[in-house]
């Protein structure tokens, strides 16, 4: 029998793929809003502080150190216990410290509660990667990977009005509680709606899978399975992260971990630190928040242009023009100067680094078989979060230096540029 079934080659996706879907790109809004929030009150939480920006790269690099933690360590449980289950405890790892950092009383406790929410972030993100792209028909598996991962933005741009309108009147001890209680009330969206894979109940068979397997099936209105299929060797083989290592996934996964470890690098130094980037050109507090919402609402736009691109022409060559489009875009930044000039720049950057990053989340999925795939997409976000804590630190050490916003662009164009390379020869993996 096919590890996929026979749903996922309906020309109509069912209601419970549907349903598993919206689920995942709504938690990743939350992971997008989780993260970007400490961005967004960054200039009055190293006034409150009192914390330089040089500190302050290490308050954003925290989180991602977490993250890098949940994404290598916690994710890789998913092919043990499933995927439905890892989503739910970090949720609530993820809901929870995001509303205790409302009480941090110094920057120890910033970092802190940055490291465990991180955790939660950093499971999710990989977890929900693989679900969708478990539930997606195989012809356009890349765009519904694309669509959930999309969800990211999303939140960080919702998160970026609402903190533009909040933090003003009512301070960031309520943005943080706000946050925290959005993500805490999804819960039960998760305990009563979401699937978990039919992908991994038929391919690990943990206990009662026979069971599970036919209430999604009864959801579905498929026919009911009498007996699980018989595993192969191959299924049979204990998971680890040696596994990733095998000859005919080697490169391909030292390949891909470059492509996201550099993606990442400039990634999470743009979005880190585009709200305090702005202000230095003399923006307001306000509207350097909405040069990060503006970011967002290209890389959403970005996201699912690459999808549809990328479900046409395939992922590497769709995934490398954009990470090098993105790149020429960043060395020409400071031939712009007025603000409307630097938020449409920003915006174009937000489409391009966006859309080609999110396409390596879908490439990781396509690379790694369902044994082994939460491990693969999980090591290649835990890798690529090096990239991603270094990112910060170089840009707050080089804005402490006083480098011009248009020099340190130039700086976080090149890892692109190596990014688009190690895609672009990454070939095609036979499994």
């Amino acid at each position: 029998m096919s590890a996929n079934y026979q749903f996922i080659n309906n020309s109509k996706p069912t209601w419970l793929q549907l349903t598993t879907v919206s689920i995942c790109f709504l938690m990743n809004m939350l992971d997008g809003t989780n993260v970007m929030i400490i961005s967004y009150t960054a200039p009055v939480l190293a006034k409150e502080f009192v914390i330089n920006s040089q500190l302050m790269g290490f308050v954003f690099s925290a989180g991602l150190l977490g993250m890098a933690v949940g994404a290598m360590f916690l994710a890789p449980i998913a092919d043990k216990i499933g995927r439905y289950k890892l989503i739910l405890v970090s949720v609530i790892l993820m809901g929870s410290t995001i509303f205790l950092t409302a009480f941090a009383q110094g920057v120890v406790y910033l970092i802190i509660f940055r490291i465990l929410s991180g955790l939660g972030i950093g499971a999710m993100l990989a977890s929900t990667a693989t679900l969708a792209s478990e539930y997606a028909p195989p012809k356009i598996k890349s765009l519904w990977v694309s669509l959930v991962m999309g969800g990211y933005p999303i939140g960080a741009v919702l998160s970026g009005l609402a903190v533009a309108y909040l933090l003003p009147k009512y301070g960031w001890k309520l943005v943080f509680e706000f946050a925290g209680i959005a993500t805490i009330i999804t819960i039960p969206l998760i305990i009563f709606y979401l699937g978990e894979s039919l992908d991994f109940l038929l391919k690990t068979q943990p206990k009662n899978a026979l069971e599970q397997l036919n209430k999604l099936l009864i959801k579905m209105h498929l026919p009911l399975l009498s007996e699980l299929p018989v595993l192969s060797i191959i299924d049979k083989q204990k998971n680890t992260v040696t596994s990733l290592m095998v000859p005919n996934l080697k490169w391909g996964t030292i390949k891909l971990w470059i492509g996201i470890f550099m993606s990442f690098a400039t990634l999470y130094f743009l979005t880190s630190w585009i709200p305090k980037l702005a202000s230095i050109t003399g923006m307001s507090v306000s509207l350097a928040i909405y040069a990060g919402t503006i970011f967002n609402l290209g890389a959403f736009a970005g996201i699912i242009t690459q999808g549809f691109l990328s479900a046409r022409f395939g992922l590497r060559s769709t995934i490398s023009w954009f990470l090098v489009f993105t790149s020429f875009l960043m060395i020409s930044f400071g031939f712009f100067t007025s603000s409307m000039g630097i938020l449409i720049m920003i915006g174009l950057i937000g489409f391009g680094i966006q859309g080609g990053f999110v396409g390596l989340y879908s490439l990781a999925a396509e690379i790694y078989p369902t044994k082994i795939r939460a491990t693969g997409v999980g090591w290649a976000i835990g890798l690529g979060r090096a990239g991603a804590i270094i990112g910060p630190i170089i840009g707050g050490i080089l804005i402490t230096t006083g480098m011009h916003m248009s020099a340190t662009f130039f700086v976080f164009s090149i890892p692109l540029f190596v990014a688009a390379t190690a895609t672009w020869f990454n070939s095609p993996i036979k499994k």
